[in-house]
């Protein structure tokens, strides 16, 4: 019997006890942080529109590759290339589970490295949902000048 009260107990913290920390960041709320992570204020809109498309804003998002690679947080940022699980590593120097909690300063850091280094149209849902459009710094009260 305490085998079975073992298991229930392993489900129950598998399922509600999260791994990460994580944030889904409102429109505004996403502005206000990557202006305090020093984005340039012009590009905000195209980074905006990015997070929104590829990770809707949400720091623990996680998808799997078919190459097993994972993209990972809010800027879908690829373990393949830009970071190391376990340890800090890859072009970023970063631990991938880092890229998965809800302060994303070193997050911002890696993703600014990718766009100097190729562009916004290394993602995929920046080319589907923002290449061609008009993306300013959206409209939102208190925004520091």
């Amino acid at each position: 019997m305490s085998k079975v009260w073992f298991f229930v107990g392993f489900v129950f913290v598998s399922v509600y006890v999260p791994e990460f920390e994580s944030k889904v960041f409102t429109k505004c709320g996403l502005t206000k942080e990557l202006l305090q992570n020093k984005f340039d204020r012009t590009l905000v809109g195209n980074w905006v529109c990015l997070i929104e498309s590829e990770s809707a804003k949400n720091t623990s998002k996680v998808i799997v590759k078919a190459n097993g690679s994972k993209s990972l947080g809010l800027f879908q940022i690829n373990s393949k290339d830009w970071c190391k699980f376990g340890s800090k590593g890859g072009k970023c120097n970063i631990k991938c589970e880092d890229l998965l909690t809800d302060d994303i300063s070193d997050d911002s850091v890696c993703a600014k490295i990718i766009q100097q280094e190729l562009g916004f149209r290394t993602w995929e849902g920046w080319m589907r949902s923002c290449y061609g459009r008009k993306l300013p710094l959206p409209s939102c009260p208190n925004l520091s000048s």
